[in-house]
This record gives C-alpha cells, structure tokens and sequence, in this order.
C-alpha cells in the first residue's frame, strides 16, 4: 500500500466542504505532506513541508507570488484535484447545455407553476448543439474533458488560454483575439479561476459584445463575473440564458436578484459533486503519493506549482 511506512497526522479541526479553509494547525511543523486544505500563511513558513495535496480544483488561497516562491525556494510541489472533479464537472455543463438547447428547465417551470401547454413554443425555441459554437473562457482539465464530451455534436470550438497554439479540434486563442470570438459563439463557457487577473473578467464590454441569444455558463469562480452587468445582460435579451453554479457572495442569499432573473437557472455550486468523491479523493492522493516517494514528480497529476 502506498501509504505503508508513512506516519499518519490528523487536523485537530475537520471540514464537511473540501472548499473550507483549513486552520493553523500545529500538527503541519512536522508534516512533510498535508493533504486536505492547509492554511496558505503556514504552508509558506514550514519549510519541512515538501508536498501540499489539495482536496479542490481550485487553489486561489494559494495562488499568489509569496507562496509560490516559498515553496519553490525549498522545491515543494503544490498539488489539485483536477482530475477527480474534471469529470463531474464536465458531465454537468453538458447536461445545462443540453437542457436549455432544449428548453429543458423552462418545462420544468411550467410544470411547477401554471401547467401551460407551451407545446409550439418549445418545439419552435428548441435547438441543436450540432454545428453550434462554444467558446471555452480556460482550458484546463475540465474544459478538455467537456470537449471530448461534445464530440459527438460536431461544434466549433474556442478556448481563451494565456498562450495559444496548436490543439486538435480546438482553436485556442490569446486574449487579443476574444473581441472577435465572443461575436461567434452560441455557448460561452466560464471556467476561470479567481486570481487578480480574472476578477469581473465577464464584465459589461465583453457581454455586449456576445451573439444575442447566446447561452452563458459559469462554474469557474463567482467573482469573476460582474453580476449585475450578467443580470442586464439575461433582462434585456442580449443572452438567452445562464446556467449558474458559482457565485459572490456563497452560499447566494435568498435576496439576491438572480433568483428571479429572466432565464438564470441556479445550482447550489454541485457540479463538481459525486457520490464517491471522498473515495477518488483518497484513491488520486495514494496513486501521487507513490509517485512522490519514488521521486517522480514529473509524473504526480494535478501539479499547479513545483
């Protein structure tokens, strides 16, 4: 077993949420792994700490010069969980995709509120992914996983990464080139990160800029969209919808005007949910911790920083 010769160390403070910061914990001075959701400030000062394992897809606590030069100053590696929530993820947006292609959640309104039979109306509103183009805003795990998914339509596809080049079936572009893409796509796909770089990133000149009727995603960060540019942009009939699974503040408030926005439909920031997480959580973690101790670093997934 992996783990076999490795002296195990518990928090004195557990989470329900892999998203919930972890404390100062005393017991990480003489950790040279911590798996979980370490406090960023104590993950710079314990230099006996080689290896962080994140139990999330994101590490924005982390995402910052001070830390990343600590831990390559002692030559840490800092590492996600990309590869356990790609899949869900991706699995989530197709079937957003797919439901308000096919008016979906406005039947299920219907059958919740008046019981009307919209019968043309939804016939007539209905579309096909086939052809249709998405514009992917980052292209990590979940984003490549989401385009094996959507294979099968035969869509044109986008993706906004820091360098561009070459990538069979997509054509990813720099930041210089979205004016000109937004215009094109029929679905965009946010699934940045929250960095300073990317705070309000879907902000008021780029949705004015998105084809009328578009469908717009997010379940990247919540405050990388300005919420109420997004919220005119649904009211006054630039985008034909939103399927939302993140926001700013979480959890939302019940006051909060998206609950009764035209054509935002919400999740509780479930996409990344499985029934089995904690399972893969543990079976991801041991496959790298194996590969850590036998010194392959360069083979560990999820790396982000080392």
């Amino acid at each position: 077993m992996a783990a076999a010769g490795h002296r195990l160390a518990w928090a004195a403070q557990s989470a329900a949420s892999v998203l919930a910061p972890g404390g100062d914990d005393p017991a990480l001075a003489g950790a040279d792994i911590a798996f979980g959701q370490p406090d960023d400030g104590a993950c710079r000062r314990e230099r006996r700490l080689k290896w962080i394992a994140l139990t999330s897809a994101g590490y924005t606590r982390y995402d910052h010069e001070e830390t990343k030069e600590a831990l390559r100053a002692r030559g840490a590696v800092l590492t996600n969980a990309s590869s356990v929530f790609a899949e869900p993820c991706a699995q989530h947006l197709l079937a957003m995709m797919l439901g308000l292609s096919r008016g979906l959640p406005q039947s299920v309104a219907e059958q919740r509120g008046e019981r009307r039979w919209m019968h043309f109306e939804r016939r007539g509103e209905s579309r096909l992914l086939n052809g249709q183009t998405v514009l992917l805003l980052s292209y990590g795990a979940i984003a490549k996983r989401l385009v094996e998914l959507l294979a099968p339509f035969g869509m044109k596809i986008y993706a906004l990464r820091r360098r561009a080049y070459s990538e069979a079936g997509v054509h990813v572009i720099a930041e210089e080139k979205l004016s000109a893409v937004l215009p094109l796509a029929d679905h965009v796909v946010n699934i940045l990160p929250e960095n300073e770089a990317t705070h309000r990133y879907v902000n008021s000149r780029r949705l004015d800029l998105v084809k009328r009727g578009a469908f717009f995603y997010n379940i990247g960060r919540g405050p990388t969209v300005d919420t109420g540019a997004l919220i005119d942009a649904l009211e006054g009939g630039r985008l034909g919808g939103a399927y939302l699974d993140v926001f700013d503040p979480e959890p939302l408030p019940a006051t909060s005007p998206l609950w009764t926005t035209k054509n935002c439909w919400i999740t509780p920031h479930s996409a990344g949910g499985r029934s089995d997480q904690d399972e893969a959580l543990v079976a991801m973690f041991l496959a790298n911790l194996e590969k850590f101790t036998a010194g392959r670093r360069d083979e560990m997934s999820g790396v982000v920083i080392g």
